[in-house]
């Protein structure tokens, strides 16, 4: 879904890292902060929901598992006033003063989780992104995508690993929310960098040197 938005300002980068559960993303934010320091760029890192303390609060709300009655719309709302704060608060600032920032899900979770996910109108939820955003959209998302019984695998063998309320849903929502994904990245081809997160981490992060690091620079 392709909506008229706003980028970064200042010369900033916003880089956005989304997929299921499990996919990865984490690792690959490691190596592209990395990369930033190493080349003497400031940069930060925020995640959804949460970011500041207000969104920390509504994540908790978000993902605990006792939450079950939870609407769709209510979980929407939720998602998005996170947002917002977290954009007011941290990422504009960030940017203004010529930082780039790396977000741990942004708007597109919105639409694979709760559009494609729950079944929730994409128009309406479009038009409420519009305005949570302020028409903030990432300059580039990282996709990394792989086979949920794959991610599913990978969140067992996390240390300690306890499912929240998302996680803990059945295969065919996570089916239905990489799907999203997929629709989305080919919606906006140029936006959108798809990695094969199934392949080795080395070779994963191969990939990302080669198709996004070398060729943002």
């Amino acid at each position: 879904m392709v909506l008229e938005k706003r980028g970064a300002l200042s010369g900033a980068k916003f880089v956005s890292f989304e997929g299921i559960d499990g996919c990865g993303k984490t690792t690959l934010m490691d190596r592209l902060a990395g990369w930033l320091e190493e080349a003497g760029i400031a940069c930060i890192r925020v995640r959804e929901p949460g970011g500041t303390s207000i969104g920390e609060k509504i994540r908790e709300i978000l993902l605990d598992t006792a939450c079950s009655e939870m609407t769709r719309r209510t979980e929407v709302l939720l998602y998005s006033a996170s947002r917002a704060q977290l954009i007011g608060e941290v990422i504009e600032p960030a940017l203004e003063k010529g930082a780039w920032v790396l977000a741990d899900r942004f708007v597109d979770a919105t639409f694979a989780y709760q559009g494609f996910g729950r079944g929730f109108d994409l128009e309406r939820l479009a038009m409420i992104q519009r305005w949570a955003t302020g028409g903030l959209w990432p300059d580039k998302t990282i996709l990394l995508d792989c086979d949920v019984a794959v991610a599913a695998s990978r969140l067992g063998q996390r240390p300690g690993a306890k499912r929240d309320r998302i996680e803990s849903e059945a295969g065919d929502f996570h089916k239905k929310v990489r799907e999203g994904y997929l629709f989305l990245a080919r919606e906006e081809p140029t936006r959108f960098v798809i990695l094969d997160a199934a392949k080795p981490l080395e070779e994963v992060a191969k990939d990302f040197h080669e198709r996004f690091w070398l060729a943002e620079g």
